[in-house]
């Protein structure tokens, strides 16, 4: 065998060029040398490939992002501060887009543009103590505080605090926009940088003092301090200052009257800033106290036109929100939004509750919702006749009887059919026994006849039958549109204490609010279609950009629709046997009254008529806000939900389908073996009245422990909070009624039933949440 060739002899012409086993290349005559110097490029990225990855890496990654960066540097304009001013008007409109409701005024008229020397020294530090700083030596923009608010977004450490320092929120408010993108947040940290090279650090102060939102409708320290304290900004305390920087973080929220708790956590930590900058020496802090607020701060919001347009505009105000359109762009993107509101039926509602209304003692209230059972949308609205009062119509109230209608048609999605036959006789245990309204009673007759006489020993029987009992009748009721949650009751509603409700939810024992039961029948009159109820058709920005359409919205089928349609069938007869108040013109009409009893009063304390078209749905609530018995405006008697509250129902819906095609509801299904209500109609007897005569009291009282709750209180002076049925405000249960005696005996009845005893209750809240199912 030869020897192995080891490249370094000639191979002469023709001959391969050995190959260097290391790097496979061709090795050269002289061991490659001469080749790399010949080409010393190819011979250093060859040999060198991690530098130059390095290097490509930087090139594209260092090198021009920078040079990018440089040009949009010089390119970004800085405007001037007054330039930077937008805050523009924000108006509603009905459903025809032409109608004026109200606006929402951004304080331009009472905002003053003041200089930096105007606002003493220990305001502006409270500012920077709370928002930045190191405002007078960053560059526009803090890296550290990026980094660590980056951090806290990978890692989701929601106490890792915000990266923006004072201009860049000034840049953000009046120049780039809160769109969420890193391209956005690029700009505002190159114009922050720009601004702060032209700028003095004591111009870009004075105008974000002078832009920044307070709270309270105030834009600017001036405002803010006329807000919050009836003074000008010159006179602010420490103290004062402190808790006005506090609020820039979360101004709604941070408000005094909304959270006090947060708000003195946040001016604490304000304060406590400015001993750490040296800006407050210790002994002072240590004796600051928390300053007291005006209570009655100027609105933000303008009403127009009837006083009774405040409650739709507050609920307006409550749907933006909830939609993601922020308090900010309301007051600044001059929106123009465009409520479901009918004038025609709003003025309907509005003339039909004050008519009635004009005759009713001083103590009565009322409230009245219509809504078009197709879409959710809301078309009449009465919640008080103040712009800034009560709104009844959001507050929670016992329902009486006209509850029934949700545990009928949890029966009937057992399988329990309109003709079943049930015992309308009274239900005794202990010492207590219960007894329909009037010593009505109509021996054992089918459901949907119950339901007419509303006789409540035959629901409670009823609800006996059920799969899971009481439970059964508010899950129904929340399928159908009852808000599961309400702020201001501490659990969730139909509920005890958070547990399963007691028998007398079939009765309406526990509150919910007048827009929910309009939108419970409107659910069973769209055959079992919810939609979720809504103010706001839409919202159009001043640039034209449309931020909100709910002209389309979809439904959610939630209830079977033989279900639906073999209750409304069963309600059909109601209006005509309730005091004569069918619809003109034979109009059809699904409907159901219910009373309230004043717990062993012998009065009533809420009276409720509900009824529905296939194309309108109106509720109608009447009572008291200060825990007296309810008296008819019309008979001076005690009042019932077939008396003045169908008055109203009648007069809004005559007045609101007058012209309109006459409509239908769907012929019901079969039911266990039933399809609508079977023509019997039992024995009746008892009070000497008779339900053929047009005197049904359908609904009638219903009885204590549906009553465990306590009625309306007025509120505490100067605590903000509204009574039962309130308005915004903080929460609250009223004081119980101290009848213990007879809830004793209402114990012993319901545990006779195998329920827990009612217990005495508690208060409703203030203002309720925005509408939703």
């Amino acid at each position: 065998m030869g020897q192995e060739n080891t490249g370094r002899a000639n191979p002469g012409p023709g001959k391969d060029k050995p190959t260097n086993r290391s790097s496979g290349e061709a090795s050269s005559p002289r061991g490659g040398k001469r080749a790399a110097q010949r080409d010393p490029n190819q011979g250093f990225f060859r040999r060198h490939p991690v530098l130059t990855t390095l290097a490509v890496l930087a090139i594209i990654f260092i090198v021009i992002p920078v040079v990018i960066v440089g040009i949009m540097y010089q390119r970004q304009d800085i405007p001037t501060p007054e330039s930077m001013s937008t805050n523009q008007v924000s108006e509603i409109y009905a459903q025809d887009d032409s109608t004026l409701m109200g606006r929402i005024v951004p304080p331009e008229g009472n905002r003053n543009i003041i200089k930096i020397d105007d606002v003493p020294v220990h305001v502006r530090n409270a500012v920077l103590a709370a928002e930045d700083r190191t405002f007078y030596s960053n560059q526009g923009f803090d890296p550290v505080g990026i980094a660590r608010a980056a951090m806290g977004q990978v890692t989701g450490e929601s106490t890792a605090g915000g990266g923006s320092t004072i201009t860049q929120q000034y840049v953000k408010n009046t120049m780039v926009g809160d769109e969420v993108s890193y391209e956005r947040k690029a700009k505002e940290i190159l114009t922050s940088a720009k601004m702060t090279s032209k700028w003095s650090k004591d111009q870009i102060l004075e105008g974000y003092l002078n832009t920044i939102y307070f709270g309270r409708g105030a834009y600017g320290i001036d405002a803010a301090a006329q807000a919050y304290f009836n003074k000008p900004v010159s006179a602010l305390t420490v103290s004062e200052g402190a808790l006005l920087a506090g609020t820039i973080q979360s101004p709604s929220a941070l408000d005094p009257f909304a959270n006090r708790p947060a708000a003195e956590q946040r001016w604490n930590y304000v304060l406590d800033g400015m001993v750490d900058m040296g800006a407050l020496p210790a002994d002072e802090r240590q004796g600051a106290q928390f300053p007291a607020i005006v209570e009655d701060a100027a609105p933000l919001q303008q009403n127009v036109g009837d006083e009774s347009n405040g409650p739709i505009r507050r609920q307006v105000l409550a749907e933006l929100a909830n939609s993601g359109i922020s308090e900010d762009m309301v007051n600044t993107r001059g929106l123009r939004v465009i409520t479901t509101i009918d004038p025609e039926i709003q003025n309907n509602v509005i003339d039909s509750v004050e008519d009635v209304m004009s005759y009713q003692p001083e103590a009565n209230r009322a409230a009245a919702v219509s809504m078009d059972p197709k879409s959710g949308a809301v078309r009449g609205y009465y919640g008080g006749n103040e712009a800034e009062g009560w709104d009844y119509a959001n507050a929670p109230l016992q329902t009486g009887s006209t509850f029934k209608i949700f545990g009928l048609a949890a029966a009937l999605d057992q399988g329990i059919p309109l003709s079943q036959q049930i015992s309308s006789a009274p239900v005794t245990s202990g010492n207590i026994t219960i007894n329909n309204s009037e010593g009505m009673s109509c021996g054992t007759c089918s459901i949907a006849t119950a339901l007419e006489k509303s006789l409540n020993t035959s629901f409670i029987r009823l609800q006996t039958m059920l799969d899971n009992g009481p439970q059964d009748t508010a899950d129904m009721a929340h399928m159908a549109g009852i808000a599961k949650k309400i702020p201001g009751l501490p659990d969730e509603t139909l509920t005890e204490g958070g547990e399963t409700p007691f028998e007398g939810v079939i009765l309406g024992q526990y509150p919910v609010r007048v827009l929910d039961m309009a939108t419970g029948l409107s659910t069973f009159a769209n055959e079992g279609m919810y939609h979720k109820p809504h103010f706001v058709e839409k919202v159009v920005a001043a640039d034209g950009e449309v931020l909100l359409d709910n002209s389309d919205m979809e439904g959610e089928q939630r209830v079977n629709k033989d279900v639906a349609n073999n209750l409304i069938s069963a309600m059909e007869p109601i209006a005509g046997a309730s005091r004569n108040h069918a619809l003109a013109g034979g109009r059809t009409s699904a409907a159901k009254s219910g009373t309230a009893q004043l717990l062993d009063t012998g009065n009533n304390k809420d009276a409720w008529f509900i009824g529905a078209t296939p194309s309108l749905s109106t509720a109608v609530w009447m009572g008291t806000d200060d825990n007296v018995p309810l008296y008819s405006g019309g008979s001076g008697g005690s009042m019932f939900g077939a008396m003045d509250p169908a008055d109203i129902w009648k007069s809004i819906m005559d007045t609101s389908l007058a012209g309109t095609d006459y409509e239908s509801f769907p012929d019901p299904g079969y039911i266990g073996g039933q399809a609508g209500a079977p023509g019997d109609s039992g024995t009746s007897s008892g009070g000497g009245q008779s339900y053929t005569g047009g005197q049904s009291y359908t609904g009638g009282q219903d009885y204590g422990y549906t009553d465990s709750q306590p009625s309306q209180q007025a509120p505490a002076e100067g605590t903000g909070q509204a009574p039962t049925g309130g308005d915004t405000g903080g929460g609250g249960a009223p004081a119980p009624d101290p009848a213990q005696d007879f809830q004793d005996q209402v114990n012993d009845f319901l545990d006779g039933l195998g329920v827990e005893g009612g217990g005495d209750g508690g208060g409703a809240p203030a203002e309720p949440a925005p509408p939703g199912g």
